[in-house]
């Protein structure tokens, strides 16, 4: 792996295999009665949120602790950063204070590239969000929920996703886990197709590695796993579509469409949900739905990446989990 994780277009198919096999093999080890392995110890991670999130910041702070890393939360409002204090000041600041990691979510698009190219800190940047470019993790613990599912041992371990066909439906404008997803899931081999209003597809699109779609019902009978995308109001300053009624008839996901959905295929969600919106609540609640799983997942997802970006290697994993068992 490189030094930092910013996009998912930075991965190679070996990385993004090699990070999901850790993930696997720490989720194992978050099943026993003491969670925490020191693998971390000593190291400090720094989440650094300069825009709300709770899924994300509380994934992450999980993650870094069940490391037995030490964890400074920082948030930007109440920090000098409300008192106009700039991101390279931040950086310094937190430099001075040894951080070996700094977990960045940031509404600029670019701030954790910036942050991570600037030489103002030492330390490895992972992208926790930015603006509406990317959000990598978040494509990791959507990719190792789908390996899980789909593969015949329940795991997948060592395996990509060759063949596999995924839907991500909704507001891709506004998504960065769509950019993320698509970039990820097609690195692993799978046939991506975004489905959505032409409204709310991005300008340039068609560079994109995927195929794109304005019917959901002609692509939902044949994906594997279907992602749906919650429709981002807050980052809208137009009339992106007519009524929220017609957008849910349109592209919705509800038990009518679940139905017709391949037998094996999954519901996908990265939260939080409008529900009644582009999830129907009998979807939401049902068997195939696997948002509060990917939860779960994230923390074992974002386990291996600051494993793996400092310092860990796949014989550490071992001696832990020797150690452990004392």
């Amino acid at each position: 792996m490189k030094r930092h994780l910013i996009s998912a277009a930075d991965l190679s198919r070996d990385d993004a295999v090699l990070i999901l096999d850790t993930a696997e093999e720490l989720a194992r080890l978050a099943d026993r009665p003491i969670k925490k392995l020191p693998t971390l110890r000593g190291r400090t991670v720094v989440n650094l949120f300069f825009e709300d999130s709770t899924r994300t910041r509380i994934s992450f702070e999980a993650a870094a602790k069940r490391l037995s890393a030490d964890v400074i939360n920082f948030s930007a409002k109440g920090s000098s950063v409300s008192k106009g204090e700039s991101l390279k000041d931040t950086a310094l600041t937190l430099e001075a204070m040894g951080a070996d990691a700094v977990v960045i979510r940031h509404h600029a698009s670019g701030a954790p590239h910036r942050l991570a190219t600037s030489g103002w800190i030492n330390g490895a940047v992972v992208n926790a969000g930015d603006g509406t470019h990317e959000h990598p993790t978040q494509a990791l613990l959507d990719a190792f929920t789908i390996r899980r599912h789909l593969s015949p041992d329940g795991s997948g371990a060592g395996q990509d996703l060759a063949g596999r066909r995924i839907t991500i439906v909704g507001d891709v404008l506004h998504s960065r886990v769509a950019r993320s997803n698509v970039h990820l899931l097609s690195t692993l081999g799978a046939e991506v197709t975004l489905v959505a209003p032409p409204t709310l597809v991005p300008f340039g699109v068609e560079s994109w590695p995927c195929e794109v779609s304005y019917d959901l019902d002609a692509v939902v009978g044949k994906t594997d796993a279907v992602m749906m995308l919650r429709v981002q109001r807050e980052r809208m300053n137009a009339a992106f579509f007519p009524t929220e009624r017609e957008y849910a008839r349109r592209y919705g996901l509800d038990g009518d469409r679940m139905a017709r959905m391949p037998e094996h295929a999954i519901v996908m969600h990265p939260g939080p949900m409008n529900r009644g919106m582009e999830i129907t609540a009998e979807v939401a609640d049902s068997d195939r739905c696997t948002a509060v799983e990917q939860v779960a997942n994230g923390v074992s997802t974002r386990m291996a990446v600051l494993y793996l970006l400092l310092g860990g290697n796949e014989s550490a994993v071992a001696a832990a989990r020797t150690e452990e068992s004392k």
